[in-house]
């Protein structure tokens, strides 16, 4: 058991998180120490043990040349511990994590925060002897956000995304933390008319505030749960509220390959949907088995084949490196079997077994256990992808990830997924519609997000919908304005 020891500093979340990625929780307690209790028999039984007054201040740093702790804010002290723990694990473990201290969810963001302010030598500064990033994560992210710059531009002022939530999916998956509920038809019925006076009301915020809608995301759960009827209900209803001139994409979650079939592909193109996401996680029927899916590699074949004749301008895959039993040959076989099938978009996750799981209640620790094949799954993945055509066009973290890696999606040029790049950017307003779904305004004077969730469980959504609505109108007044 290692013992750390961290003085006068409350930040311990952010700190173990940055911990887990060298130990498992188990292998060490962490004890935040009183300045004015220390004495030299307080401090010596700690494996690492770090006290801010005695850090060296860095060299390179965005907050510019500090000469004094006191001149910090409470989160660039936190930094610098983060920098000196980072250092002293790596020294006590002999591993070197190629995202060093950063434990976010968006790198890319900071890239480009970095950037617009610095300049890109400059950032690249910062990235590596800072955040003490690899040579070639620091690369990946400052060329992906230069890719996001160049393929789609900087969103304009006023614009919005929508997102619309169908929180139903026919089976959890192991590995699922999502808001996703195996529901009776009745609930989903029950269910459709509160997410249709939502859009109703958001439609009329839209128009009250001058918003412009430059793409729309329907997600889950899985939405083509819904039947071919209320799918063409649901879409009506998007279609009478949002029908907008120079919508730039219209996508719909089309995950599980057991929801589809050509019909529901049939309505949901004819309502103006470009881009679909057919999810298979993998191409090997084993697997598929083992994470809960009722289908086959054949029905995702199948679902291919049927998206393609429908005739779809875009077809989305995610593919998930790290799942049980597989090796790096079962990864690479899914890769290219997907590439065959005609998807113009992959994202390949990095298995992150989230608390909520059912994968974490039977095995906490798989993904310490699995970091190594998860690791070299992921590498594998970039040099395939990228050797046939594909771009790294948008890049997220989790906590709890396998091999402490990320989840990239990849494209091949003019297939980038808008959507994807504003959620992951953060500086353009989402609104969220549905259980589960959480808007984010964006604040440009104050480079700020302002959060307002719906709640999660959708019989509560149904019964409470006239609050979901109200706390939209309450905020974001004056989101999106720069002025």
């Amino acid at each position: 058991m290692f013992r750390i020891g961290i003085v006068d500093l409350n930040k311990d979340e952010v700190l173990k998180e940055l911990t887990n990625e060298f130990l498992m929780p188990r292998e060490y307690t962490f004890e935040n120490l009183k300045s004015t209790e220390l004495n030299i028999d307080s401090t010596k039984d700690f494996d690492i043990f770090i006290d801010p007054k005695d850090i060296t201040l860095p060299v390179v740093s965005p907050k510019g040349n500090v000469e004094k702790l006191d001149e910090l804010s409470d989160t660039e002290k936190t930094e610098l511990v983060k920098r000196e723990l980072f250092n002293k694990l790596v020294e006590l473990k002999d591993y070197y994590p190629d995202w060093g201290t950063l434990t976010g969810v968006r790198p890319v963001k900071l890239a480009g925060e970095l950037i617009e302010k610095f300049g890109k030598d400059q950032a690249y500064r910062f990235l590596k002897d800072y955040y003490l990033l690899s040579d070639e994560k620091t690369k990946s992210i400052i060329g992906i956000y230069e890719y996001q710059v160049a393929s789609i531009g900087k969103p304009h002022d006023n614009s919005v995304s929508l997102y619309i939530g169908i929180p139903f999916c026919p089976t959890r998956c192991l590995y699922c933390s999502f808001a996703s509920n195996q529901a009776s038809d009745s609930e989903i019925e029950r269910y459709l008319p509160a997410l249709i006076h939502e859009i109703k009301e958001v439609s009329k915020l839209i128009s009250d505030r001058g918003y412009s809608v430059e793409s729309i995301y329907i997600g889950g759960g899985t939405p083509t749960s819904l039947s071919v009827g209320e799918m063409d209900s649901l879409l009506t209803e998007v279609d009478k509220y949002f029908n907008i001139p120079g919508l730039k994409e219209f996508t719909v979650e089309a995950g599980r390959p057991d929801t589809i079939d050509y019909e529901k592909l049939l309505v949901i193109r004819d309502y103006g949907v470009g881009r679909i996401s057919i999810n298979p996680q993998s191409m090997k029927d084993r697997t598929l088995e083992l994470i809960g899916r009722h289908h086959t590699a054949k029905d995702i074949e199948r679902a291919f084949s049927d998206a393609i004749n429908v005739g779809f301008d875009s077809i989305n895959c995610d593919l998930i490196a790290g799942l049980p039993e597989e090796d790096l040959m079962d990864m690479k076989s899914s890769i290219n079997r997907v590439m065959e099938l005609g998807a113009d978009s992959i994202t390949v996750h990095n298995l992150a077994v989230k608390r909520a799981s059912k994968l974490n209640e039977k095995d906490p620790d798989y993904h310490y256990r699995q970091a190594k094949v998860t690791s070299e799954m992921i590498k594998m993945a970039d040099e395939m992808l990228k050797g046939n055509g594909y771009n790294p066009y948008y890049l997220y973290r989790q906590k709890h990830m396998a091999g402490s890696g990320e989840n990239t999606g990849y494209c091949l040029p003019g297939k980038e997924g808008v959507y994807n790049i504003r959620i992951m950017d953060e500086h353009q307003t989402i609104i969220a519609m549905g259980a589960g779904g959480i808007t984010k305004y964006y604040h440009p004077k104050e480079n700020r997000l302002e959060r307002v969730p719906n709640v999660t469980n959708y019989e509560q959504y149904i019964d409470r919908i006239d609050e979901m609505i109200e706390r939209k109108i309450i905020g974001g007044n004056d989101a999106n304005s720069s002025t």
